[in-house]
């Protein structure tokens, strides 16, 4: 039998103990506190970084009108501009995003007064910012939406005050009783302000729960919400202040991989967790309300992300009644049993004081480790990250009847091998076993000392949680090394500072942990927790538990007997070792108060152009044959203003100046349209090679500033003979007044005005219907389709992509690297074009550029085979869907592993790598790292709940497809915002690109750790 089936062994014996007689199992701890009061703008709190207010004020007053108009303001949002909102209830359709700006505020008149809906938003965000410098939130609520209602990532001082995120009660956008504006604004908002009077303990859709307690008369939690209601990631300096959040599926406000955050005087109910500190370096939680949660605090790291956290704290806050059944699955918080007042996990230096915890059914506060998970359950494969917490400080806290009714496994769980359901109950019976010893007889509260079987039988949590388990000095383990073979950096404890980045060093170095002399004793307090003579327990409950994580149970879980073991079966009730002034002759120190410095602008970003400066550019006299360069400094009104084809009404015509055509070995799709692109130099200037060996990873060809590169999106009709374009969009690199360079983004959508052909600017983007029968020029086949939502991207959607942190600002051309550049020039349409018969056609493109003045520091000899025009000396990709187009033979492992690596990287490396939009996922694409960890395999999702796993574990699960979030992802059954991959680009699914995918991950990938480290950690 298998850990899983141990597991499951285990369950049915703790279950069978439990059913002969647990005590008030159905029933919940009530009371009644209403949600923080809303509505008005406030005078409460701190005026957050980054918002000035002195620029523009767009105003957006709620109506049809609505979502037009705050899109035209936030993609023309500068420095000092405010964005805001009227009274009111507004249905949007898009997501508010910035980008690439800074000094921004967005604010409405209340959050019980300004409502903005995201039910019909097609993107799963509701508020985004990303790179931005400088953002303010005020005064709203964001309802409904798909995925996480304010998210910041790449954020430099944000800022959200006085805000609420919520989702209708039972499913937010599915919820049969929806907030609407009908009724956002009845009895002074009531729906708004949701209750926490009595949460529901047990999950309706287990059978065994029929008679139990599964329902709140507040509100009714479900999977189907969003994962976050307010989620800082990657960033840093952030504020987060008087706000509220209901009903997220994973946490109700989060901050992650961030350095300095404070989260102060909100309040957070009916999420699963509901303030969450993950990964963060300088973390405060401030005088804050967790209540009708799952788990109220979280302070924890966790693997294989960007960096590893350190120094939080936590004072003021009250964590009540968390004791909402785990409505969600996947990751760790689908792990958090509920009754959890606060827990801590893998996260060194915490300082806990001046809280209280009360009426949360398993603990007031658990410590523990990644120890206690089982190996493929939870327990990380890496070795980067330390599983322990270390340097934990309890003082002056109030615990008051915590841990009295534990949630038990059902049958369902059983049977679903939940090791999260087990490990309550795991934990009440050896509490229980440590009651009856008679040393304890007078630290269990006076129920379990009771004859009665139901007493004698019941089991319970404590105030304090903690698995006992430590880790031991190490002898053998090196100090890790970087990928370049050096030693990596260290704190000023000797602690490692390690990232995903680092080769997995194979063990875990804990040495600094230890004396450097023998017998190397731990480092005390410092590599311990304290817990102080002046916390105030209540009677009603255990006071501290070390229940030793699993042991004693070595004959169930692993079908071996560890006679030592046994003696610890028993929690020990003694905290004496924690009374470290005692014990260690000193305490810990405290941790220094988190401050975020002072907000200044950059000046990195020019105010806009004038309406003269445009039209003096733009409709400046230009030569036939010429491109309007001098337009390039803005976006002008019509495509033909900046004279890039020779025919204006035809961006298939040949390009004008030296615009020169390209195309790539594999391709973003994009629901069936057919690219045409082109890139402008100016006049006199040249790119620059840059490749992976040379630049890293992520290197792109470097363009001069002036530089503008034009990708036409049309649809192919063979059955008419007929392609009909639908946009063209521009990148374009920019100088600003300060000698900044920047990439700047814009689509142009294709009409018909007055009998001609016209492309005008759409900043704002939009949708259309489209409809193809095309074939494709590389594998042959033919593809008919149509789609009602084909998407233009607005100017900030496009910096979702194209902006990364390693590469030039804005919206830099993630297309033209050298590898996927590295072939014969043809366009992707079965059409003649002037295009398709351009000098650079049948040429390989590199090779072209470099001998026609195009591009500088090419490499002498690029050793182009003059058959196939392919350069065999320089780097290069496969086009995904040409069997043997990787040099092995068609359809062998590795020609499948290369094609779909190189599909991968088309399609998701742009946000899936160490730099981009998706950086804090630690799950990263591109084409030329090892098939590990990294790049999915047996990686449990960061953030993702059943909306975006589809009920699936790993993102990569070898051998299985079916268990593969990955293939999930792309596939049709992904059919929501939450859940679709890539989010923007298609609406329809790659038919080609899906196959394989799904064949390489069932057939190619196996339990290999010399081919795919990590493998068999989740792989028979």
């Amino acid at each position: 039998m298998g850990i899983m089936g141990s597991w499951m062994r285990l369950g049915s014996v703790v279950l069978c103990a439990a059913a002969l007689g647990l005590s008030a199992c159905n029933s919940s701890s009530k009371a009644t506190t209403p949600a923080t009061g809303g509505g008005g703008s406030g005078d409460g709190g701190s005026d957050g970084g980054g918002s000035t207010g002195d620029g523009r004020v767009f105003q957006i007053a709620a109506g049809p009108d609505a979502t037009s108009e705050m899109v035209a303001a936030m993609v023309q949002a500068a420095p000092g501009d405010v964005i805001e909102f009227g009274c009111g209830y507004f249905e949007l359709n898009s997501s508010l995003q910035l980008t690439n700006t800074e000094d921004v505020l967005i604010r409405g008149c209340g959050r019980d007064k300004t409502v903005l809906s995201f039910k019909n938003n097609n993107a799963p965000e509701g508020i985004l910012a990303v790179s931005v410098h400088g953002v303010t939130v005020q005064d709203l609520t964001v309802l409904d939406t798909g995925g996480n209602g304010i998210e910041f990532r790449g954020v430099d001082h944000g800022t959200i005050q006085r805000v609420r995120t919520m989702w209708s009660s039972g499913g937010g956008r599915e919820s049969a009783t929806p907030i609407t504006a009908d009724n956002a604004f009845a009895n002074n908002a009531a729906v708004l302000n949701v209750a926490c009077t009595d949460p529901a303990t047990q999950d309706p859709d287990d059978p065994q729960n029929i008679l139990g307690d599964t329902s709140s008369p507040d509100y009714t939690v479900s999977k189907l919400s969003g994962r976050y209601g307010i989620y800082p990631v990657s960033s840093e300096n952030i504020l987060i202040e008087d706000s509220v959040s209901i009903g997220a599926s994973d946490a109700g406000i989060y901050v992650g991989q961030t350095n300095t955050a404070i989260i102060r005087n909100s309040h957070a109910l009916y999420n699963v967790f509901g303030f969450e500190i993950e990964n963060v370096r300088g973390g405060e939680y401030d005088s804050n309300i967790a209540e009708c949660n799952t788990g109220g605090f979280l302070i924890y790291d966790l693997d294989n992300l960007r960096q590893y956290g350190d120094r939080s704290v936590m004072h003021g806050n009250t964590a009540r009644m968390n004791n909402t059944y785990n409505f969600t699955s996947g990751g760790i918080v689908g792990n958090v049993p509920s009754g959890s007042g606060m827990i801590t996990l893998a996260y060194d230096r915490i300082d806990i004081y001046d809280n209280t915890f009360e009426d949360n059914n398993t603990a007031g506060i658990i410590h523990t480790s990644y120890e206690i998970f089982p190996q493929g359950a939870g327990r990380p494969s890496e070795h980067r990250i330390d599983w322990y917490t270390e340097g934990l400080h309890i003082f002056r806290n109030t615990f008051k009847n915590n841990g009295n009714q534990l949630p038990l496994p059902t049958l369902q769980n059983i049977a679903s091998e939940d090791v999260a359901k087990l490990l309550p109950a795991i934990v009440g019976l050896k509490n229980q076993a440590g009651c009856l010893l008679p040393q304890n007889l007078l630290k269990c509260p006076a129920p379990l000392l009771q004859v009665s079987p139901t007493a004698l039988l019941n089991i319970r949590g404590a105030h304090i949680l903690w698995d006992g388990l430590l880790d031991t000095y190490d002898a053998d383990c090196a100090y890790p090394k970087d990928a370049n073979g050096e030693d990596v950096p260290h704190d000023e404890r000797g602690k490692p500072i390690l990232t995903n980045e680092v080769p997995d060093p194979g063990c875990h170095y804990n040495q600094y942990k230890f004396a450097s002399a023998e017998p190397h004793d731990r480092i005390m307090p410092d590599w311990y927790s304290c817990i102080d003579d002046d916390n105030t327990f209540s009677t009603d409950s255990i006071t501290y538990a070390n229940f030793h994580g699993t042991k004693g149970l070595e004959l169930i879980i692993s079908s071996k007997l560890d006679p030592a073991a046994i003696a610890q079966f028993p929690s020990s009730f003694d905290i004496s070792s924690h009374k470290c002034e005692a014990q260690y002759g000193k305490n810990l120190d405290r941790l220094p108060e988190v401050t975020i410095p002072p907000f200044e602008r950059s000046g990195d970003y020019d105010p806009a152009p004038t309406e003269e400066q445009v039209a003096q550019l733009c409709e400046a006299s230009v030569k036939d044959g010429e491109v309007n360069y001098a337009a390039a400094k803005v976006n002008c009104p019509t495509l033909d203003q900046y004279h890039l084809f020779r025919d204006p009404e035809d961006p298939t015509s040949a390009p004008n100046g030296t615009g020169t055509p390209y195309s790539l070995n594999t391709k973003l799709f994009s629901d069936y349209a057919v690219k045409y692109r082109v890139v402008y130099l100016p006049t006199g200037t040249q790119a620059v090679y840059r490749d992976a060996k040379t630049d890293g990873t992520n290197a792109v060809i470097v363009f001069p500033s002036g530089t503008i590169i034009a990708k036409t999106f049309s649809f192919r009709d063979e059955g008419n003979d007929t392609e009909t374009p639908v946009e063209t969009r521009l990148l374009i690199k920019r100088v600003n007044s300060k000698g900044v360079a920047r990439w700047d983004g814009a689509a142009y959508m294709w009409t018909t005005e007055n009998g001609k052909q016209v492309a005008k600017l759409a900043l704002s983007g939009g949708t259309t219907p489209v409809h193809w029968q095309t074939t494709d020029v590389d594998s042959g086949i033919v593809h008919t389709g149509s789609t009602d939502a084909y998407l233009v991207p607005n100017a900030n959607q496009c910096l979702t992509c194209h902006s990364r942190a390693d590469q030039e600002a804005g919206a830099a051309p993630i297309g033209p690297r050298i590898r996927n550049m590295n072939k014969a020039y043809h366009t992707e349409s079965t059409r003649i074009t002037e295009q398709s018969q351009h000098a650079v056609a049948g040429v390989n493109q590199i090779a072209y550029w470099c001998t026609h003045g195009l591009m500088m520091g090419c490499p002498s000899d690029l050793g182009v085979d003059p058959s196939t025009q392919i350069a065999a000396k320089i780097e290069r990709v496969p086009t995904f869907n040409k069997p043997g187009d990787s040099g092995f033979a068609a359809g062998s492992a590795q020609d499948v592993e290369a094609r779909a690596r190189s599909w991968l990287e088309a399609n998701c490396q742009h946000c899936h790598n160490v730099s981009g939009y998706a950086a804090s996922t630690g799950f990263y694409l591109d084409s030329l790292r090892a098939v590990d960890t990294t790049y999915g395999v047996c990686k449990r999702p960061t953030a993702t709940g059943e909306e975006g796993n589809g009920g699936r574990t790993y993102d990569i699960h070898p051998g299985d497809s079916a268990d593969s979030i990955m293939e999930f992802r792309i596939s049709a059954s992904a059919t929501t915002p939450a859940a679709r991959m890539p989010p923007l680009a298609r609406s329809v699914v790659d038919e080609e690109g899906h196959a394989l995918i799904q064949q390489w991950i069932q057939n190619v990938v196996k339990a290999d750790e010399a081919a795919y480290p990590g493998s068999t950690s989740c792989a028979q």
